[in-house]
């Protein structure tokens, strides 16, 4: 099937930083996180694909059609919620909920009431006045019901209390179930990646730092307490320390370690947040 979302030798400038080339295809019925440290420019690369912001370079296409040409149908096959909210505060919630709900053909009102309801959401207050954390709640609470084809999340947890993510995840699981859709969205909480993403997009001060399909990531990186440590590198080995050795290739590591008489006191998997630090390095 072809992809959803088309990113090719994309590249943006901004004062002195540089964003690019950077190349990815979104296919529907997936999950890709964006994830790198503070400025790495995933927010920047969100902002591009909604052509909020001009290109320096390269393209992008979404369900076919050019971001930055003169057909934006595209645009209504898509949900976009950046960290904050522009031109909210002044509406109550439900205000917001009959401007936008309208717009969009798809509009699942038994969703919105749904999460209203889980999320405990005073929809007779101003937006401007509610807790950042409610906010975020009603944000999403007018993202998901929308519909769309795409889903375009940035930090969609940020702010929210611990019950109000697994909720949120949940409803999030839910609603990528019931019917062909694609989520791109960015997060610096390992739970997100955990229980969300099928696929990670690492970024690294502009740059690509690789594409990883999380469960095959999440099964290769082991680390080793080993007896003897040779003084050689072993196949696999990425780093070590006392007697501890962390291996990308564990069947290579063992091998290597069964041919030569080597004990091994002990092995692990790694914690994916790790995994991720050790990319980004």
């Amino acid at each position: 099937m072809p992809a959803w979302i088309e990113i090719q030798d994309v590249r943006k400038n901004i004062d002195d930083f540089r964003l690019g080339p950077i190349n990815l295809n979104i296919e529907p019925g997936t999950i890709t996180a964006l994830v790198g440290n503070n400025g790495s420019g995933k927010s920047t690369l969100l902002k591009l694909i909604m052509n909020l912001a001009n290109l320096d370079g390269g393209a992008i296409r979404v369900l076919g059609k050019l971001v930055d040409g003169n057909d934006e149908g595209w645009k209504r096959h898509v949900t976009f919620q950046p960290q904050k909210q522009v031109g909210w505060n002044a509406y109550k919630g439900h205000e917001l909920k009959e401007l936008i709900a309208p717009l969009y053909t798809k509009w699942d009102d038994r969703l919105f009431g749904r999460m209203i309801e889980l999320f405990d959401i005073p929809l007779d207050k101003r937006f401007g006045k509610m807790s950042p954390g409610m906010q975020q709640k009603l944000s999403l609470s007018l993202a998901l019901p929308r519909g769309t084809d795409i889903l375009i999340l940035d930090e969609p947890t940020a702010s929210l209390d611990i019950p109000s993510k697994a909720l949120f995840m949940d409803l999030l699981v839910d609603w990528m179930e019931q019917e062909d859709r694609a989520v791109v969205l960015t997060t610096h909480q390992p739970e997100d990646l955990r229980k969300l993403a099928d696929y990670l997009f690492l970024m690294r001060d502009g740059k690509p730092a690789g594409l990883y399909e999380k469960d095959v990531l999440a099964t290769t990186y082991r680390r080793y307490w080993i007896s003897g440590m040779p003084a050689d590198t072993l196949p696999g080995e990425l780093s070590r320390s006392g007697n501890e050795l962390i291996s990308d290739n564990p069947d290579a590591t063992e091998q290597y370690l069964l041919e030569h008489g080597i004990d091994a006191i002990d092995n692990k998997l790694l914690e994916l947040e790790e995994i991720i630090s050790l990319l980004l390095k």
